[in-house]
């Protein structure tokens, strides 16, 4: 383990400076590669800020309006049923649109019942074994230019169905 450690502190270092040493090597101006590629970092992020500030704000909004507490109220029979905590139908939710809405969601689940708790441990799993599917499309189809999505919605929420699942499973496996 302290190896992992150990490495861990210089990994990030070694691939700066293994970049470099390539671009050297290759001949290339790598600090103004460097430049031009900052500027069109700046590019993206200027043309998809509008579409970041709206997932913020609703986001937001759904968090501070009660709707998720209502959610998981209307909710509460139908989870019981199908064996999911219903106190974790708004992180659901709420995962496919912000990540850090998520974390802000899992950390009130791990503060009311302990990160070692079941609802603790599906949390975990489930943060970790699913996407923000709307966050991932509207940002990188907008930078990338893409129009047509056709089969990503599907098949990104039937994969966050099986990470869903999974996370269940597993969690009642421990």
């Amino acid at each position: 383990m302290k190896f992992f450690l150990i490495i861990s502190d210089f990994i990030i270092p070694l691939i700066m400076l293994g970049i470099v040493a390539h671009g050297i090597r290759k001949k290339r101006p790598v600090y103004d590669d460097f430049v031009d590629g900052a500027k069109k970092g700046i590019k993206t992020v200027i043309g998809i800020m509008p579409t970041l500030i709206g997932l913020m704000v609703g986001v937001g909004v759904l968090r501070s309006s009660g709707f998720l507490d209502m959610l998981t109220q209307v909710t509460q029979k139908f989870s019981d049923k199908i064996f999911f905590p219903a106190q974790l139908i708004p992180l659901t939710f709420i995962r496919m649109f912000s990540s850090s809405a998520a974390t802000g969601l899992a950390l009130d689940i791990f503060n009311q019942y302990g990160p070692d708790s079941y609802i603790g441990i599906v949390t975990s799993i489930m943060m970790s074994c699913t996407e923000t599917i709307f966050y991932t499309m509207s940002v990188y189809c907008i930078a990338a230019g893409i129009k047509k999505t056709r089969w990503t919605l599907p098949g990104a929420l039937l994969c966050t169905f099986a990470g869903i699942v999974a996370s269940v499973l597993l969690a009642r496996m421990m």
